[in-house]
């Protein structure tokens, strides 16, 4: 590739460019020769070492999405440099997630001039000549999509460690007492959800400083929250908060004997100077930004919340900014962060936090618009609950799926995640049994979380199994909790409370729960309140089964009569909730989008012996 002109393109922000060093440092040394420019933000091109390109192009985003940016008028005047300088080959180091940005990359290689334009194909970009397949985020680590990448150069693809250009700094921090740990409370512009509270920050810079004699480092931007931490320390400390540059943090982090920090771009450039890095991540995918951390320790760690990672899931951005509740991230512990500390702090790395994963069933799991629907009975959600009781290994989350909730679930990536990780998602809803149909195949039956309450209810009484129901309006619980025990004799409910989905009730009802001792916790928020609710609380619920209800509570107190047996055998439950309750117009307005998106998918009808038992997995529509 001798006199090759080779562009590459990696727009994002700090953390993406430094897991882009390996394969630049890759395509450099198979191509000595070469002339590689590098396209990137402005932000973030001060960490590049010198030698990995022989130009760098500066991008300005100035606080706008990089596609407005690109009609920056700075910006336009670097795409006519581009296209004066009539390169060979493009590489592109993104995902071709976004229509806006497909458009902005198509420009791009437009502008270039180039024969060969290199990037992840995931059936969106027409435009590239040459490249492979783009298996979703977290599939890989992006640092190793990227080395994949430029493999297509004749480029070594195997994993090496990112690298940062340091800058020495006169702050003699090589003189402070060992351990020295520094802390970065921020994680970038673009996600602030990424972000552990200051508190358990302050917390484990304690334990830190009481148990280990560590010296404490705060760094980062001022909007990193480093002064507001720093002011929460009571021991000595040093801010250098807004006092270094990138090259100069780089330095400063690579005398640490730990890096603490959420997901972020200075958690990346951490891993790369080759300190221990301890990592937090919540809403944030793990198997794709966890620390690239080659030749060093790290740990990465997580609460085991059944929805999180939610953002940068499958092909999907999905919920960039998490939740309100950011639960995923208040439950991972100062304690635990503490021990985690320790271990790397020792030289070892510390055993990998656990993850929720989704249950493997004998029955088929059918899915329709990306959601699952498991083909099961009532016999075999009953006999499914029994052998969770008899293991007691941890609490299983079911949910019940229905017309208007996979719609739901079609603009709502966090509801769309609890569903796809649930244990069960049974087929509440006549519409399943249609678009089934239509699919060619079969549901056995419905099981509606209304007639699925008082059946697990009647099997609980016979064997003893303690209930808790949670949700609906104050009162609700209780006389439903009556109405129970009246049908079923020897039935126990443990506890019945209305209480709330608001985040800051959380910890005191999970405390409520765990302290009746209950089996089965019946959760009755509405979907998809209740659903989520339970997904972020189901690692510290000490129950086998949490199941969401909606209404079921209302019906069981009598507060909403439910549809003649009629018309519930028929199908039109939907139709006598309207009548009675014409406010749901809106709500039912989901089910003909239901049909048409189904009638409009375009996947041939699967055959039958895939949906075998030994083959779980069987998809319907997607």
């Amino acid at each position: 590739m001798m006199g090759e002109r080779i562009l590459l393109a990696q727009l994002a922000d700090i953390g993406d460019l430094v897991l882009t060093t390996p394969a630049m440092a890759a395509l450099r040394e198979a191509h000595p020769q070469a002339s590689i420019d590098l396209l990137a933000s402005a932000q973030a091109l001060p960490i590049v070492p010198a030698g990995l390109v022989d130009e760098a192009l500066p991008f300005v985003r100035a606080g706008k999405n990089a596609t407005r940016a690109m009609f920056a008028p700075d910006n336009l005047r670097l795409l006519l440099q581009i296209a004066r300088k009539r390169y060979d080959t493009v590489v592109f180091f993104h995902h071709f997630t976004l229509r806006a940005g497909l458009w902005k990359f198509r420009l791009l290689a437009r502008a270039s001039g180039a024969r060969r334009i290199i990037g992840l194909q995931n059936g969106k970009a027409a435009f590239l000549s040459d490249s492979l397949p783009d298996a979703g985020f977290g599939a890989r680590h992006q640092a190793q999509y990227w080395l994949d990448l430029v493999g297509l150069l004749g480029a070594c693809s195997q994993p090496r460690p990112a690298q940062v250009r340091r800058e020495a700094q006169n702050l003699l921090l090589a003189s402070l007492p060992s351990p020295m740990v520094v802390i970065h409370a921020g994680s970038g512009g673009y996600s602030p959800a990424r972000r552990w509270g200051i508190g358990q920050f302050a917390e484990l810079a304690r334990l830190l400083q009481e148990k280990c004699a560590a010296s404490i480092v705060v760094v980062g931007q001022h909007e990193d929250r480093g002064d507001e931490l720093a002011e929460s320390l009571a021991a000595p400390h040093i801010n250098l908060t807004g006092k270094t540059s990138l090259p100069q943090l780089a330095d400063v982090i690579a005398h640490a004997d730990l890096f603490m920090g959420a997901d972020s771009g200075v958690m990346h450039m951490a891993a790369a100077v080759g300190a221990p890095v301890l990592s937090l991540f919540g809403p944030s995918n793990a198997n794709a930004w966890q620390p690239w951390a080659i030749d060093g320790l790290s740990a990465a760690l997580r609460s085991g919340v059944a929805c999180s990672p939610c953002s940068y899931i499958g092909s999907a951005i999905g919920a960039r900014e998490g939740c309100a509740a950011r639960t995923c991230m208040k439950l991972i512990r100062p304690t635990q962060a503490f021990v985690a500390a320790q271990e790397l702090l020792a030289g070892r790395e510390p055993a990998p936090t656990s993850e929720q994963s989704v249950e493997r069933n004998a029955f088929p799991r059918l899915k329709l618009l990306g959601v699952p629907v498991d083909a099961l009975t009532y016999g075999d959600l009953l006999a499914k609950i029994a052998g969770w009781i008899d293991v007691g290994a941890g609490a299983r989350q079911v949910c019940t799926v229905n017309p208007e909730f996979i719609m739901i679930a079609q603009g709502d990536p966090i509801f769309r995640g609890v569903l796809q990780r649930a244990a069960l998602c049974l087929p509440d809803g006549v519409g399943l049994l249609w678009a089934c149909r239509r699919r060619g195949l079969t549901l056995p039956e419905r099981v509606t979380g209304s007639d699925g309450l008082p059946c697990i209810a009647q099997v609980a009484a016979q064997k003893g199994w303690r209930i808790f129901l949670l949700g609906a309006a104050p009162g609700v619980a209780e006389q439903a909790a009556a109405t129970l025990i009246k049908d079923n004799p020897g039935l126990q409910v443990a506890d019945s409370y209305a209480g709330s989905p608001a985040a800051e009730e959380e910890d005191k009802i999970v405390a409520r729960v765990n302290a009746s001792r209950a089996d089965i916790l019946f959760v009755a928020y509405g979907a998809p309140r209740q659903d989520k609710w339970i997904a972020r609380n189901l690692p510290r619920l000490q129950v086998s089964l949490a199941m969401g209800v909606g209404g079921s509570l209302d019906f069981i107190a009598g507060h909403v009569p439910r549809a003649p047996g009629w018309m519930r055998e028929r199908g039109l439950e939907w139709l006598y909730r309207l009548l009675r309750q014409p406010w749901r117009l809106r709500r039912m307005l989901r089910l003909p989008r239901f049909v048409f998106a189904v009638w409009r998918a375009a996947d041939a009808p699967i055959s039958r012996d895939k949906l075998m038992r030994a083959n779980p997995d069987a998809q319907v529509a997607d």
